[in-house]
């Protein structure tokens, strides 16, 4: 298969089709993480509400991406890419028009079956495409470019939700998509893999996404019914025995969605444990930061968005020399550098309490996030371009697709189980700050029965004018709690990708390019 040189013109249009159309994806669910408070009181949305409108695009990603992988390697990476664009930016649409929260999460599960095409598209497109000796670079761009643009997301959606716009965040969408598309269709040649199999793994596909649709179901319904309760118990159980018989079916299977022979190279294993245990603690840490800040510390929206702006300015400045460090020197360094110092940050953060608003930033909550931000600065470039790099060109598609599956997994479990253990946490918070109110014991299960809205948590009306102060206060410290526990989870998560890099990856490994069969 030919391929072209990264200055060449084509390769400058698969450069900027491949970003455009991840960036619409990233940005998305950045933006989204900020305009939730607004969404919220808008749809009238519970807090578990709120998770299941985050798991219902990160569910069918996760147990798609592999499917758009294999499909791009098998039918054509420009068409499955294209057609994946077109349904993401269609349902954006119409998650833009949604009447309630229930349409809006049905409409974020076919925006998840546009992105399980479109995002492992753009990798694949790109590491197939591409000459080999400037694949480490032009993945290095990729990885810089879509961040940098992802994490202007927070301040996009904090502006429009500010504004009582938080509907364009889904609008915004279809001229990005549509530009991408018009690169794609005029300048962009199909790839594919002539030699490839052209069966699909359905069977593989279907275990997957009831495996994981079941545990992400059984951990949110723990919050409102309770984990001793045989809805939670039934739901997890069949979600375990069905990622079983995925694991079965990959392993039998003559075409399999996911080739369970990459994990016999060590490199391969090591950074998608990394992916999954890294982005699992981000995934949960921005979004109760986010939260935390516009719900108990008095940001507004806005300025939410705008505290991402140094991670931002970071990516600028490192993501693309840290990929080319990894190309010269091998990216263990790197990959156990970053995750650690990120987990740092993290810790950091997590000391942050009440604080007197946006004023008090630089003091309280900067130190943390120029941490967090310096360590994945230092880990998204290798991290991609290690994945890429361990396996056969012909099977990239599918690299792609399983370490961005390994993304949206880790995503759909930390929105799950942070979830759960958020309204946990807040209960047993709450419980605390109320034992010395004079309330009845109806008065105190209406309080607490505000624990599943978390920070936006109502204040009973029928109260007097001092109980409603004492209960305010009580749901905002209860809040934070939650806040500095996730963070320390969180922490803890990108402490243990560190861990799988010194375990798995050897950097003189990944120079010789160890590719498993």
């Amino acid at each position: 298969m030919a391929t072209v040189a990264l200055k060449s013109a084509e390769g400058r249009w698969i450069m900027a089709s491949a970003i455009l159309a991840s960036s619409m994806a990233f940005i998305d669910g950045t933006a989204l993480n900020v305009v939730l408070p607004a969404l919220q009181k808008n749809l009238n949305a519970t807090g578990t509400d709120l998770f299941w409108l985050l798991n219902a695009y990160l569910l069918m990603i996760a147990a798609l991406t592999l499917v758009g992988g294999s499909l791009g390697d098998k039918l054509g990476r420009r068409k499955i890419f294209m057609l994946g664009i077109f349904i993401f930016i269609t349902a954006s649409v119409a998650c833009g028009f949604a009447p309630t929260v229930n349409f809006l999460i049905a409409f974020r599960i076919v925006q998840g079956i546009g992105g399980s095409l479109m995002i492992p598209g753009s990798l694949s497109l790109i590491s197939a495409s591409i000459n080999a000796e400037e694949r480490g670079k032009a993945i290095g761009t990729w990885s810089a470019v879509t961040t940098i643009v992802t994490m202007g997301g927070p301040i996009l959606g904090g502006a429009l939700a500010d504004a009582g716009l938080w509907r364009f965040i889904f609008f915004i969408n279809a001229p990005i998509g549509i530009a991408a598309l018009i690169m794609l269709l005029r300048k962009v040649k199909e790839s594919i893999d002539e030699d490839s199999d052209r069966r699909i793994d359905f069977s593989g596909a279907i275990a997957i996404a009831f495996g994981l649709a079941l545990l992400t179901f059984g951990c949110l319904r723990i919050p409102e019914i309770g984990f001793n309760h045989t809805e939670v118990y039934i739901s997890l159980i069949a979600g375990l025995a069905s990622l079983t018989i995925f694991i079965l079916i990959e392993k039998k299977s003559k075409h399999p969605m996911m080739p369970l022979s990459f994990f016999n190279n060590k490199t391969f294993t090591g950074v998608n444990l990394l992916t999954l245990f890294l982005y699992a603690g981000l995934g949960g840490g921005m979004l109760f930061l986010s939260l935390n800040m516009v719900q108990a510390q008095g940001y507004s929206q806005l300025q939410s968005g705008l505290t991402f702006l140094p991670f931002t300015v970071l990516m600028i400045t490192i993501a693309r020399f840290a990929g080319s460090y990894a190309d010269k020197h091998g990216p263990r360094l790197l990959l156990i550098a970053g995750p650690a110092i990120a987990g740092m940050g993290f810790i950091l953060l997590s000391l942050v309490k009440q604080t007197s608003g946006a004023a008090q930033y630089w003091s309280t909550f900067f130190p943390g996030i120029i941490v967090f931000g310096f360590g994945m600065s230092l880990t998204v470039a290798p991290l991609t371009a290690t994945v890429m790099g361990s396996v056969p060109d012909h099977s990239s598609g599918v690299a792609s697709g399983v370490n961005n599956a390994m993304t949206r997994i880790a995503n759909v479990f930390a929105n799950a189980i942070f979830g759960a253990l958020a309204v946990i946490f807040f209960l047993s918070a709450l419980q605390k700050q109320i034992s010395n109110i004079n309330l009845n014991s109806k008065e105190k299960q209406i309080v607490t029965a505000q624990a599943v809205n978390l920070g936006n948590a109502k204040t009973p009306k029928n109260l007097n004018d001092t109980d409603k102060a004492i209960i305010e206060k009580a749901y905002h410290v209860s809040f934070i709690h939650v806040y500095q526990n996730i963070m320390r989870i969180s922490a803890c998560l990108a402490f243990a990708g560190a861990l799988m890099t010194v375990i798995f990856v050897r950097s003189e490994d990944v120079k010789k390019e160890n590719k498993p069969d």
